[in-house]
């Protein structure tokens, strides 16, 4: 396997991003930052790939900020994490803004920014051994990777404040049951059920996917008859493209569609 901090795999439409620093529980230091981000812009722009798959390399998902590079900075610290934490969160709003589902597979603990990458998803299915942990408080610092916005909007905000404020472990089984993961797996099993899933994701209409992605990201910040006007905007839009029309043909034909995307 090769040693760059991201991995990028590319068939059949399905983008696979690997975090790759085993060694270190892929631990986000510039570098990877950098490399995910570079990731994602490809992820994005690239109307070949129909969906992305995010995961981990090795035994955890992402156990979050380095902190032994943390540690190097000294008096830098400030500096440093915002740079780092605005190269993460680029690559963070590409993933969440693409036009084209996003996939995580949780295959093992995820803490800090590890964690808030794991919520980033529209199907998060989690190993059975993974386990969730915030883990800002533990080295005085305040979340980011999302993790604010998008856990109250998973869990509710009274959830969320004890997940990020008291630090506790949250098990794959919980994550699963309050919403802060779609499922959890078995472990033998998260590489099969990730495949499965990937390629349905691949097979449906991109382009209606993404605008519903949209509509749900804006749909906690607009009133009832905004967001309503959106959603008759969007779907008058959807209506217009070969997706649709497929899938129309496709339902009077009685038989499966073939989206393309176009």
């Amino acid at each position: 396997m090769s040693d760059a901090p991201v991995l990028l795999d590319i068939q059949g439409g399905i983008a696979t991003i690997t975090l790759n620093r085993p060694g270190v529980g892929n631990t986000i230091d510039m570098t990877m930052a950098q490399a995910l981000r570079a990731a994602s812009i490809r992820c994005d722009r690239d109307m070949g790939i129909r969906c992305v798959v995010l995961t981990g390399a090795g035994k955890l998902f992402c156990g979050g900020g380095d902190l032994s590079v943390f540690a190097e900075m000294g008096q830098g610290i400030p500096a440093f994490l915002s740079e780092l934490a605005g190269t993460l969160h680029t690559a963070i709003s590409r993933l969440l803004r693409m036009p084209k589902p996003l996939l995580v597979l949780v295959n093992g603990p995820a803490a800090g920014a590890g964690l808030s990458l794991a919520l980033i998803g529209d199907v998060v299915l989690a190993s059975e051994h993974a386990h969730f942990t915030a883990a800002y408080a533990s080295v005085g610092l305040s979340p980011d990777g999302g993790m604010s916005w998008l856990l109250p909007r998973l869990i509710g905000l009274r959830r969320a404040q004890e997940v990020i404020l008291s630090n506790r472990r949250v098990s794959a089984q919980e994550a699963a049951a309050i919403g802060l993961v779609t499922r959890a797996v078995p472990e033998a099993h998260l590489a099969e059920e990730g495949r499965r899933q990937a390629q349905s994701l691949a097979a449906s209409p991109t382009s209606a996917i993404a605008a519903a992605r949209a509509l749900l990201l804006e749909s906690f910040d607009t009133g009832l008859e905004v967001h309503l006007d959106r959603e008759a905007r969007s779907i008058a839009l959807s209506g217009g493209t070969q997706d649709c029309r497929e899938g129309v043909a496709a339902f009077a034909a009685r038989r499966l569609p073939h989206f393309t995307g176009a």
